[in-house]
């Protein structure tokens, strides 16, 4: 039997009964364009498993999977007080997380916004201002820095890096609206260090990580169940623990046993760049063909939030400029790249009245254009189908990262916009899953790997990555290559 995925019960999708014959064939030619079956599926996640291997290999793939010196799993007795700093694209978050060591915590976060000209401006000035951040927030919590022990920070740094310790990570390229020289191919915690030291401030950077990996220990920390972090936002990303004997590439550089768990954060968002199995649609191509880099992420480019719209933007577009929709109107407005986002597409799949009445609202305030009934039936049902086929390519990743490792039985901790907002994303995602795997049920309370909400990655994920790295180091224990580079 070929699944086509879940489909929104009759009653809240309407009656087809009065779309017209031409749009009917629309919808057909795009439930085949968009739908993934169970065979498509599997023949993914077989191609994903070997690619996460080659990413682990000593001549390396397209799935980047850079080890992140994360080699302990946290142990729910973890204790004291870490400060955990992320820098994101709008803002600067900073916390205070004060772990009791029976695997629950308490928080203080105070958020400071990141000036625009800070993105793109000089590089000392940027770091400055962190500082600057963290200093405010310690006044408002501790007092006099003077009276102020040392404190350990976890640095959630979600840019891309290359990693040869825990506490160091060279800045491979700028994202997130950041254009700042003379950060690019240096190490970005010597940097921030020195900005720390500026101002007296007695903080320590113990620990570089991804939001991702945080994701990934601050689930398992409260719940051991879970076993991978996911994200599922404007991007997507995973991470998982391997061992020393599964990663070739670190022959040599580490000597610990082969058994020794090390965190993989695996930037799976360039899975297929090559392009040999991802169900690719020519809108998909467009999409990729006109982003600022061509032929890279192109796992991300078909299940993000980032790309989700777009890809529905350039389908209705089609349909109009053959003539089927929006007849003598006007469409500049909706020309426009990137004009809507994921949530509009989520709108349009939660519109509650039989005649689609939010969706016609949405088009008329937003672009000024009116809709017939049909024509919001057909939006519906492509929303539908690209919601849909981001759920099911989704789970691809996690049941290649179950299969890679041998894992049956976890839960995936996932966090990001999609995940968390976008309509029965995950009732989608956990019906893929039970085809991949062929489980009995289709509902999810029964399925042994469930993807569920994550705790807080870069702030309680950062500071239990920076208590675990206390540790190691007071052990006496490696937190990186046996030989650190020095260029």
């Amino acid at each position: 039997m070929v699944h086509l995925g879940p489909k929104r019960p009759p009653s809240r999708k309407g009656s087809m009964a009065d779309v017209p014959r031409n749009l009917l064939d629309q919808i057909k030619a795009f439930e085949e364009l968009f739908t993934v079956d169970t065979a498509k599926l599997n023949e993914i996640v077989d191609h994903f498993v070997s690619e996460l291997k080659k990413g682990l290999s000593k001549e390396g793939g397209s799935i980047p999977m850079i080890p992140t010196f994360v080699m302990d799993w946290p142990t729910g007795k973890e204790k004291g007080a870490y400060l955990a700093l992320d820098m994101g694209g709008t803002n600067l978050r900073v916390c205070e997380i004060i772990l009791d060591g029976n695997r629950s915590f308490d928080t203080i976060q105070s958020k400071y916004h990141m000036p625009p000209e800070l993105k793109v401006g000089d590089s000392e000035a940027l770091w400055d201002y962190v500082a600057e951040c963290m200093e405010a927030f310690i006044a408002s919590y501790h007092g006099s820095i003077e009276e102020v022990e040392k404190l350990h920070l976890g640095f959630t740094f979600s840019y891309p890096c290359t990693q040869y310790a825990i506490n160091h990570g060279i800045l491979q390229r700028w994202t997130k609206g950041f254009d700042i020289e003379g950060v690019e191919g240096k190490d970005v915690v010597p940097m921030l260090a020195k900005a720390f030291e500026k101002r007296n401030l007695p903080i320590t950077v113990t620990a570089l990580i991804n939001d991702t990996t945080g994701t990934l220990v601050a689930s398992n920390y409260t719940d051991p169940s879970f076993k991978m972090g996911v994200i599922f936002g404007t991007g997507c990303n995973a991470a998982y623990y391997d061992t020393l004997g599964n990663i070739p590439k670190l022959e040599g550089k580490v000597s610990l046993p082969p058994d020794t768990p090390m965190a993989i954060n695996t930037e799976w968002g360039a899975f297929d760049n090559e392009k040999v199995v991802l169900p690719r649609t020519k809108y998909d191509v467009q999409v990729d063909e006109e982003s600022p880099r061509p032929g890279q992420q192109c796992f991300e480019k078909l299940i993000s939030g980032l790309y989700l719209a777009e890809i529905f933007r350039l389908c209705v577009l089609d349909m109009h400029d053959c003539g089927l929709i929006f007849e003598n109107l006007d469409v500049t407005a909706f020309r426009k790249p990137y004009c809507i986002d994921a949530s509009f597409l989520a709108m349009i799949e939660m519109d509650p009245f039989e005649n689609l009445s939010e969706t016609e609202e949405l088009f008329l305030t937003k672009f000024g254009l009116k809709t017939t009934e049909p024509e919001r039936k057909l939006f519906r049902r492509l929303a539908e189908l690209i919601g849909t086929r981001s759920a099911r390519l989704s789970a691809c990743g996690v049941a290649a990262i179950a299969k890679k490792t041998g894992m049956t039985e976890f839960h995936a901790g996932a966090d990001g916009s999609v995940f968390n907002k976008y309509p029965f994303f995950r009732e989608r995602g956990a019906e893929a899953l039970s085809e991949i795997f062929n489980w009995p049920s289709k509902k999810q309370k029964d399925h042994p790997i469930k993807i569920l909400p994550a705790e807080d990655g870069s702030g309680v994920g950062a500071a239990l990555i920076a208590a675990m790295t206390l540790s190691r180091q007071e052990r006496g224990e490696k937190v990186g290559f046996d030989v650190i580079p020095t260029d």
